[in-house]
């Protein structure tokens, strides 16, 4: 850990708040808690894996982690991790999925309020009704680009994560690796439950969102991982996640 983590827990309390800095590629392991939790960036980029998904979240929006969800934290970059958690006994919200859910600037300070140590327990109670308030999940979707269990997929797979941009069709690749087209291809449709053309396009879409979150141009991400044209880019961000680019990684004060 890049330093040590605070944790803001009075007695009582249904909503313990967490502090901890992360350095970039800086990961916790897999883990659960007993506790519902909301993890956050005030600072920096987020990433968690959980389900054999992965979430990349800007400050504009928080994942929300049931109790007993095995799950992986990370940083993109140097990052704040807020996490909020939630007695499930004391709490209404039932979601049995993680949720993405908007960071709007109210939630955000009420985050920094339940931070501060000293609070008394009747002005936590009221901010922590009005945080549980402000959690709606948002329609977006996460990306999921999981490996190919077939070793000569696998070899394919690596080489397009360290190159998304790479177009070779799957003949090419099958040259490459000592496999026809036709088995390639039904080795990514049995391992990933998706043909190869959407595994790439997902793939692309997860390398694609840690460089926009650090706030490279559509351009230059779109050049980056493949695309001809950043509106083919956005088009296929917006069909992949539910929204456009400029939404997803909006600054806080663009969003209403």
């Amino acid at each position: 850990m890049s330093s040590e983590g605070q944790i803001v827990a009075p007695a009582g309390s249904a909503v313990v708040v967490g502090s901890f800095p992360l350095d970039g590629d800086e990961w916790f392991g897999v883990h659960e808690h007993g506790a519902h939790q909301l993890a956050w960036a005030q600072r920096g980029v987020l990433a968690v894996r959980a389900a054999d998904r992965t979430w990349v979240l800007p400050s504009t929006v928080a994942l929300w982690i049931p109790a007993g969800v095995p799950h992986a934290t990370g940083a993109t970059s140097a990052a704040l991790l807020r996490s909020l958690y939630f007695w499930p006994e004391r709490c209404p919200l039932t979601w049995s999925e993680p949720q993405v859910v908007p960071v709007s600037g109210l939630l955000r300070e009420l985050i920094g309020h339940l931070a501060q140590d000293g609070l008394d327990a009747a002005a936590r109670r009221r901010a922590e009704d009005v945080v549980l308030d402000q959690l709606h999940p948002v329609s977006v979707t996460t990306v999921r680009a999981p490996l190919p269990a077939d070793p000569r997929a696998r070899r394919v797979a690596l080489a397009l994560r360290a190159d998304p941009a790479d177009d070779r069709s799957l003949a090419q690749w099958g040259a490459l690796v000592g496999a026809s087209a036709r088995t390639l291809a039904r080795a990514f449709a049995a391992s990933t439950g998706m043909p190869f053309g959407q595994w790439r396009t997902q793939l692309r879409l997860e390398a694609a969102m840690p460089m926009l979150a650090a706030g490279a141009t559509v351009s230059a991400v779109a050049r980056r991982v493949g695309y001809g044209s950043p509106s083919a880019f956005v088009a296929a961000f917006r069909r992949g996640v539910g929204v456009p680019p400029g939404t997803y990684f909006a600054r806080p004060d663009a969003r209403t």
